[in-house]
């Protein structure tokens, strides 16, 4: 187990895997993070899409306003993370089947 999954993140887990209703999801959202956290984790998956997709850097800039270093992190963690990006995609690919 990595440092960071402590039993309070054990605690954050459990909730989000429970909440299944998008506006209690949202709800949560809004009353832990900033708009601009959520904005930004909005936009790091947005960038995953695209890069997923085979989109170049330079569209994905101009797409979501993302800096290439967010880019470059996204692309990094697409290839070499924990999975996450892709069981998030794969999600994605879900609803809109």
């Amino acid at each position: 187990m990595s440092d960071i999954r402590t039993p309070e993140v054990e605690n954050l887990l459990r909730v989000l895997a429970a909440l299944d209703d998008e506006d209690t999801v949202f709800a949560l959202l809004e009353d832990l993070f900033t708009i601009r956290e959520i904005k930004e984790t909005s936009q790091r998956l947005a960038v995953a899409r695209l890069l997923d997709a085979g989109k170049s850097y330079a569209a994905i800039e101009e797409a979501t306003g993302a800096s290439a270093t967010t880019i470059a992190r996204v692309s990094k963690c697409l290839s070499y993370g924990s999975g996450g990006y892709t069981a998030a995609l794969n999600v994605l690919d879900d609803t809109r089947n």
